[in-house]
């Protein structure tokens, strides 16, 4: 955990954003995989994580804004829970790390909950995503499951988004030192994955690296031949020379934040003259994106210039007819990059999504478009200091995409489906790393990973 004080100074920071109510902040609970006692790995509610800190399962955050008062409820263990998992600290000796100094048994939460919806105030809580906490929610608020997601605080989740979308440098440092073992990672693949060697062998190799620091995945690790699916969880192929992998794989930090990059690298370790160009174009369009970042300029603005970028370059190779500007207003282009430039990340791969997408990634300024391609950004409005976003460009045919939008003759005047036609075989490139805003422009942050073909080919061949 974090020092108390920053927990504490967190919920200071909320408080000012509310005059009256209460604000509560269910943990999450263990999730049983096949039976009751059988678990998968614990992970919690990064809302709660954010403001609260502890790790464990079953308890809950209450923030009183009249009383000034912030209370964790939950039990101590029983005398069967140490003979099974051991000794713990206390409740009260643990909540003391968050800088609380009120604890309450989780059974007294419900009358917590009910005596204020007697006295008429306002209990604010996020949207919950897991069944248990919804049917949790409902029961304190005896209402209905659907009632409970439609009753989640507009107030407290534009607050909670105001605050955690602004990196502190301990979080920045949590983030980096994810990315240090994420290098690693990455690095073995390249140099695993040889011809005859199956997706999922270095997955596993990538995996033992990860859990031999005590880390889990920040995301289901997309490693695959076939990069032209945007997010392949299956690892069932065997690697061919020739092929081209796209890995898209990240650790989360001993805090819970995340890291999450993706390189492109052909197996045998020699880029093809065909796959240097496409892959070249990519990298170009994402060193020009990460270039134009700064505090103030829009998302969407960046996305559309990395992807004009990436046309006009396509356009010399005799993918697209028309200016930049045409293809890109038009949609066109999306039918080789058809997913946004990048998200916010922190506690959660894809920060805060599960507040909402718009919520997190719009605002007054800017409105998602209902354009194919467009219409999939995670992250649009303008960019502030202390951001961390992700940046990666891709480009990919999709034989089911290319061979409807030909069959429409959807933008035919501007793509050229013969050229296209060549690459049904190609698969995809996407090239990814973590940004951080800062007051001038942007920085990459962890440490570097090779991503241009000389590095790669380079570290292959070693």
């Amino acid at each position: 955990m974090f020092e108390a004080s920053v927990y504490a100074g967190r919920r200071r920071l909320l408080k000012q954003h509310f005059s009256s109510g209460l604000l509560l902040f269910p943990g999450n609970v263990d999730v049983s995989i096949n039976y009751l006692h059988n678990h998968y790995w614990f992970r919690q509610d990064s809302s709660f994580s954010y403001f609260f800190g502890l790790n464990q399962p079953g308890l809950a955050g209450l923030i009183d804004i009249e009383a000034d008062a912030d209370i964790v409820f939950g039990n101590d263990a029983s005398l069967d829970d140490m003979i099974w998992d051991g000794p713990q600290d206390s409740l009260a000796q643990r909540v003391q790390a968050a800088g609380v100094d009120r604890v309450q048994p989780y059974s007294a939460l419900a009358e917590v909950v009910a005596q204020a919806r007697r006295q008429g105030r306002t209990i604010h809580y996020l949207p919950p995503y897991r069944g248990e906490t919804i049917l949790e929610l409902a029961a304190l608020l005896d209402c209905t499951a659907e009632e409970c997601r439609a009753g989640a605080s507009e107030s407290l989740m534009a607050a909670v988004i105001a605050l955690r979308e602004i990196k502190s440098e301990a979080e920045i440092a949590e983030i980096e030192s994810a990315l240090s073992v994420t290098r690693d990672m990455h690095i073995a693949a390249m140099q695993l994955a040889k011809a005859d060697t199956f997706e999922y062998q270095v997955v596993a190799a990538m995996e033992g690296i990860m859990r031999s620091h005590d880390l889990q995945n920040a995301y289901p690790m997309i490693f695959s031949r076939s990069g032209e699916i945007l997010h392949n969880r299956d690892h069932h192929n065997r690697l061919q020379a020739g092929d081209l992998v796209v890995n898209d794989s990240g650790a989360s930090s001993a805090l819970g934040y995340a890291s999450d990059i993706t390189r492109t690298f052909p197996v045998g370790g020699r880029f093809s003259e065909r796959q240097r160009s496409l892959y070249e174009i990519v990298l170009a369009a994402q060193l020009f994106a990460i270039g134009l970042m700064r505090p103030g300029i829009s998302y969407l603005e960046v996305h559309k210039q990395a992807a004009r970028h990436m046309v006009a370059a396509m356009s010399e190779l005799g993918f697209f007819h028309g200016t930049p500007e045409q293809v890109v207003d038009s949609g066109a282009y999306a039918i080789c990059f058809p997913h946004g430039l990048g998200h916010q990340m922190g506690l959660d791969v894809h920060d805060m999504e599960g507040l909402g997408e718009i919520r997190v990634g719009y605002d007054a300024s800017v409105s998602r478009s209902e354009l194919f391609g467009l219409r999939n950004l995670r992250l649009a409005k303008p960019l502030q200091a202390g951001m961390v976003v992700t940046v990666e460009p891709g480009m990919y045919f999709i034989p089911a995409l290319i061979k409807r939008w030909q069959a429409e003759a959807r933008h035919s005047t501007l793509i050229n489906y013969e050229k296209f036609g060549e690459y049904l075989d190609f698969g995809g490139i996407r090239i990814e790393d973590d940004v951080l805003v800062t007051s001038t422009g942007a920085r990459v942050l962890g440490p570097a990973i090779p991503k241009t073909c000389a590095e790669i080919e380079t570290l292959m061949a070693a």
